[in-house]
This record gives C-alpha cells, structure tokens and sequence, in this order.
C-alpha cells in the first residue's frame, strides 16, 4: 500500500501552529523525485533488464524485468503533491516497459493471497487524476503480504503525511528484497506462474525536512532520517516503530547505495543512527 525532521525537533514540527503550516504549504514545491542519488545506479538501457530506470513525472524506479517488481522507487513528497483527487484503483499493466518485455496485470496477483503493494502510496499523489493513476501501475507494485500493507506499511505511510501536513517535505526510497514471504494462502517464493518474484524484505527511508529550497544542502548530520526494514509475513507486528534500522544496514541487506547524493561526512553519520523519534 500505500515515514522525519531531526529527532530533537520532531515534538515541536508535529505541533507547528496552523499559522506556520499555512506559510509552509504556501511555498512548498514539487522537487526532484531522485534528489538523494540514484541508489543502484540504475540505467534506462535494454541491457540492464535487473535494473531498469524509469522515471516517472510522479516517481522514479529501478525495475527488474525478472521479478516483475521495482528494486526501489523514489519520490519527493510535500503539499504540492497532495490535492483532492479520489483514489483511482485502476490498476494497470506499464504500457512504457520496453517492447517484448513481459507487463505484469493485476491478475497476475488473484489467487495468490499477497496484496498489490504499493511503493510510492496513492494517497502521497493526489494532485490530478493523473498523478494518482500512475501510482497504480504495477511496475509500482510487489507482492506484500496484507498485515505488513494494510497496518504496518499503511501506518507509516500515514506518519509521513502528518509531518508534510506539520509543514515539513520527505524524500522517500522503499523497495524489497529477497525471495520468499507468507501472505494469507501460506509462504511462496513467486506469484503469476514465476513471473513475479515475493520478497522476503519490505524497507524504506525516509529523510525529513521542513519546508525550503535547495533541500539537498540543507541536510545535516542532525537532519532526521528514519529506516524500517520488514519481514514479508502475516505475523509482523502492527506498529512501524518497531521494525527502525539503520540505512547501513539496509544497504548490507540489499546492496545499494542510499543517500548517495550528500557529502560522504554527512552520509556516514545518517546512514549509522537508527531513528528514535516519534511515531505517531
């Protein structure tokens, strides 16, 4: 389905007053989708079928045509993307993967008891129909098991969009790993007669920021950054907080380099905290 500001500050941005919040949405911008790097280095080419870039007005991804999922997707989000559009629920195949390459349908899910999971949320993209519909492509999609999407996922999804509405703008970058999850039917490795690879592993970063310009320059080694690293099961817990890592960690697990775009001082220092802030 569809997670802050340094720690210290994060008690008074979740109380910033309606005067403050409005000025804030006032001069808030739509913002570079891959800002912080390019984590897997990721290249529009034919050639790299495991690590596909799509960018996307909405977000941008690294797909993998072999497991029929994104490695990660990446998405700036403030009240300039947020509107009054309706969720759309038009799940669709990708008409933009390349020719020949098999476009995952939202069939390819029934039956198998893992839910449509959504990397970047609907509800982070509610400006136009149009920005909504692309969040449900299903280059956009993975296999999550429906505790972890509906509750935990959903939960911090939710927490994210209470700091934009306190003022402040995320960048995001979630994506899974590994083989092998436990949705409502029992464990499996792969849906749509293999096409479509289950992740063992749910994670995202997300780096908080309150309103401003040339945002990548503006964060510190006080910047707050919060890392959850999740199992793809029915048995996970339903509070997010529960499951913070650090974004080395994450990179351990998967490979990629997040963060890549900042200054390496400032990279090392974020990417070895694990969060401790609020989470509601």
């Amino acid at each position: 389905m569809e997670s802050v500001a340094p720690a210290s500050q994060s008690t008074s941005l979740s109380k910033t007053s309606t005067s403050s919040a409005t000025q804030a949405t006032a001069s808030a911008t739509r913002d570079n989708n891959l800002a912080l790097g390019n984590p897997s280095g990721a290249v529009a080419s034919t050639s790299y079928p495991s690590n596909y870039l799509m960018t996307k007005s909405q977000y941008t991804l690294s797909y993998n045509r072999d497991q029929g999922k994104p490695n990660w997707v990446s998405w700036h989000l403030s009240s300039a993307w947020q509107g009054s559009t309706a969720r759309q629920d038009n799940f669709s195949p990708d008409a933009t993967l390349p020719s020949g390459w098999y476009r995952v349908t939202t069939s390819d899910y029934t039956g198998y008891g893992f839910d449509r999971g959504h990397n970047c949320p609907s509800a982070d993209r509610t400006g136009s129909v149009a920005d909504n519909s692309a969040t449900f492509l299903m280059t956009n999609m993975m296999p999550q098991a429906s505790v972890n999407n509906q509750q935990t996922w959903a939960g911090l999804e939710n927490y994210c969009r209470t700091l934009v509405s306190a003022g402040n703008e995320l960048y995001i970058i979630c994506g899974s790993y590994g083989k092998g999850g436990t949705g409502v039917n029992g464990y499996a490795t792969t849906i749509a007669g293999g096409k479509v690879t289950v992740p063992s592993n749910c994670w995202k970063v997300v780096v908080v920021l309150p309103e401003g310009s040339s945002d990548v320059s503006r964060i510190t080694t006080s910047t707050r950054v919060i890392a959850i690293n999740t199992p793809n099961t029915t048995s996970i817990g339903t509070a997010w907080g529960a499951y913070r890592t650090s974004v080395d960690a994450i990179e351990a697990a998967t490979g990629l380099d997040l963060l890549s775009a900042l200054p390496l001082s400032i990279q090392n220092t974020l990417e070895a905290k694990a969060d401790a802030g609020a989470t509601n």
